[in-house]
């Protein structure tokens, strides 16, 4: 079965959780996050099969679009988006880091997806608008060469859709850091 991801966000709470409500009765989706952001926004994170997936954001956006901020469907997602998304990524030990920085949540995981799948890298964490003024970015790591590779490809598709802040690549990233990033 071909794994999706979906993610909607709005600029009103109440009309993201009435819609995260009607996401998961329309359709057999996982509900991986609904929850509230900076600055006073709501998202939902689903994953599943890509039919179900498809319709459930189909139906969010055709039902409560009056305060979409951004969606996206990725088909296909790469299986490290979820564990990334959740914190649950086991990583022991980061050899180069790379960072996108993004102005939404659907274009950090769009990032995300693109540099997983660019080169072979580990994501360590999705970091989502919690506390973060609306922004988020995408910690991962890997051989240097493989992180810029990775980076290079995350930071055009957040170009793609005009939402990419910054990024980086630190290739020995010193080790007092490290023990904040795991």
């Amino acid at each position: 079965m071909e794994k999706a991801v979906g993610v909607m966000e709005w600029s009103e709470i109440v009309v993201g959780i009435e819609a995260a409500d009607a996401m998961c009765k329309v359709a057999e989706v996982q509900l991986y996050l609904a929850t509230s952001i900076c600055p006073g926004k709501f998202m939902v994170v689903v994953g599943g099969a890509v039919a179900d997936v498809t319709t459930s954001i189909r139906h969010a956006r055709d039902n409560y679009n009056y305060s979409v901020v951004d969606q996206i469907v990725i088909p296909n997602v790469h299986p490290d988006i979820f564990p990334a998304l959740t914190g649950t990524t086991a990583v022991d030990a980061i050899i180069a880091l790379g960072a996108i920085e993004t102005y939404s949540v659907p274009s950090s995981i769009i990032a995300a997806d693109a540099a997983a799948k660019a080169a072979a890298v580990q994501l360590i964490e999705i970091r989502l608008a919690r506390g973060l003024g609306g922004k988020s970015f995408v910690t991962l790591t890997g051989a240097v060469d493989a992180v810029r590779s990775a980076v290079e490809a995350g930071c055009a598709e957040a170009q793609n859709k005009g939402l990419l802040i910054a990024s980086t690549v630190i290739p020995h990233l010193h080790s007092q850091l490290v023990k904040h990033l795991l």
